[in-house]
């Protein structure tokens, strides 16, 4: 409409430029009148030749701004069209992944520059040369299991109820609205270098006890809150985020929607994922856009059960009131002693010249454990740690196949606080537990639907060792130890994600359903027991994503 008014003002400075030069035209003071008539006759055709010529030319430029003004549309369109497509929601968390690469919109901030009004999200704004985008999303979750598990929305995988006690013969119905999330991401270029900023919190926090009875007053907590600056191949991270160890969807980026802790409503995942949302140091090199390779030093922990709902390790009598803050058994908080932070190494590639897109790691962990016995003034040091090798590709276009493995010797607290890493001798000694993890499945993508599936499976080794107060056996997975000792956890999931409608500029509208077998079998069970639990779960969740996408900075 701009172009269009342009042209009739145009045309209409023409056209008075015309009238005005006829009227002004000079004409013999005293023509005879026959002379008079034909000049004014000669002068008239030329004016109507003129106008005519003009006309034309006013009729092929008006051709040339409507084609113009078409073309514009059409790409405006197709433009719009495609970062709906890109799935460009500022979502936390995949919702709709893109495995394997992602559209977002250029922008050179120097000296102001703004993005366009077409590109920027109307939750997008820029405070001099850095860009602010809201982050999050509201869930309404339902959550309904066929044994209590008394964990709320979160499902403690290690402490599935037995069929012979209360809480496994009877079942539970929640709605909740914890799992809502909300931050914001902080977008710059510093000297040549990009610059994140980004925090992320849900209301997961501390329940008070009356949270179910008057009103439901989640408590905000902290999931992610880092920096990360970038310079050329250099990439280093300092703050708390997804762990190293964490499985990627591409590279080794620290982004929510970069990751894969799967498709999983469950805010506990799914059994068998490593993960860990923690302090760290981090530093990435990119020797190529297909290469990435990372080392971070992250919070450790001395740990020998207790959380996840899985049974803590059984410790020599005399040794239990000594090592009682020595060892987190999943109520120690921040009392236990650490030797060095954990280091955590992985190496990822994706290659582009492959026939399928592919995206592959491996990587690791190191960890040191050290106790003190007062009773003979002596330590105790051991080194323990885990490897890991994770794949996913997509050999048909929206179809992945996913695996995540990962084996341990001391790792298990890696694995959700499922497996400890550890049992105490009788002399205060340390000896490490073996453990080891799995996530395999299928993601779909058909129009507006996902469908996944996955099957997680945790096993946990036995280590017994003799307790000298009383010659009997103690640690982990003995003969007589508690149901909660387990020896293995496995879980299978279905997952349907429909999107009821998307638009960048306004958000996205989920529909999302769960469904979960899970099981657990201990190392011992007395006789005339279950030989293990079982559980149903099935969650309903309606979520509401907030618009934007933050821009790529150059």
């Amino acid at each position: 409409m701009r172009l269009r008014a342009v042209a009739s003002s145009r045309e209409l400075v023409l056209l008075f430029s015309l009238c005005f030069g006829a009227y002004a035209a000079d004409v013999p003071a005293s023509p005879p009148a026959g002379q008079q008539r034909a000049s004014q006759s000669a002068e008239l055709q030329a004016l109507r030749a003129q106008l005519a010529a003009q006309q034309a030319q006013i009729e092929k430029l008006q051709r040339a701004i409507e084609a113009q003004q078409k073309s514009l549309d059409q790409q405006t369109k197709t433009a719009s069209t495609k970062e709906s497509d890109a799935n460009q929601i500022a979502s936390t968390t995949p919702m709709v992944p893109v495995a394997m690469a992602k559209a977002n919109t250029a922008v050179t901030p120097a000296n102001g520059a703004a993005q366009s009004a077409e590109a920027k999200s109307p939750l997008s704004f820029g405070i001099g040369d850095a860009y602010i985008t809201p982050v999050g999303f509201m869930d309404f979750t339902t959550v309904t299991r066929s044994t209590v598990s008394g964990s709320g929305i979160s499902t403690n995988f290690g402490s599935i109820p037995f069929g012979n006690t209360t809480a496994g013969n009877m079942s539970e119905t929640r709605f909740s609205t914890q799992n809502s999330r909300i931050g914001l991401r902080i977008d710059a270029l510093v000297h040549g270098a990009k610059v994140l900023g980004y925090l992320e919190s849900d209301f997961l926090g501390f329940a008070p006890g009356n949270i179910a009875v008057t009103s439901n007053s989640d408590s905000l907590r902290m999931r992610l809150y880092f920096a990360d600056v970038r310079k050329g191949p250099i990439e280093v991270l300092a703050g708390q985020s997804w762990s190293l160890l964490t499985p990627n969807r591409k590279g080794l980026s620290p982004m929510p929607s970069d990751l894969f802790y799967s498709q999983n409503v469950d805010t506990n995942y799914q059994v068998g994922l490593l993960w860990s949302r923690d302090s760290q140091f981090r530093v990435v090199y990119h020797p190529s856009d297909t290469v990435a390779m990372g080392i971070s030093l992250e919070n450790p922990e001395q740990y020998i059960g207790g959380s996840g709902g899985a049974g803590p390790v059984v410790l020599p009598t005399s040794l239990q009131a000594t090592y009682a803050n020595e060892l987190n058994n999943g109520g120690t908080t921040l009392n236990v002693p650490n030797l060095h932070p954990d280091i955590a190494a992985k190496v990822a590639f994706d290659p582009k010249s492959s026939a399928i897109p592919i995206h592959f790691e491996v990587g690791g962990v190191l960890r040191s454990f050290r106790t003190y016995n007062p009773a003979d003034l002596e330590h105790f040091t051991t080194t323990g740690g885990g490897a890991l090798a994770n794949v996913i590709l997509e050999p048909v276009k929206n179809f992945r196949l996913l695996s995540m493995n990962y084996w341990s010797d001391g790792g298990g607290r890696w694995i959700f606080g499922l497996a400890p890493d550890l049992v105490v001798r009788g002399d205060g000694g340390l000896s490490l537990i073996h453990s080891g993890s799995t996530v395999d499945g299928v993601e779909l993508q058909v129009k507006n639907t996902l469908f996944s599936m996955y099957y997680g499976g945790v096993y946990i080794g036995r280590n017994a060792v003799i307790d000298p107060s009383s010659g009997k056996l103690v640690g982990y997975g003995y003969t007589g130890s508690s149901n909660g000792q387990n020896r293995t956890i496995q879980e299978g999931t279905f997952n349907i994600n429909q999107t009821l409608w998307k638009d960048a500029r306004y958000g996205a509208l989920n529909l999302m359903f769960q469904y979960s077998y899970i099981s657990r079998n201990p190392w011992y069970v007395a006789t005339g027991t279950p030989a293990n639990a079982s559980q149903n779960v099935g969650f309903f969740d309606l979520r509401y994503t907030l618009p934007g996408s933050a821009p790529i900075l150059k």
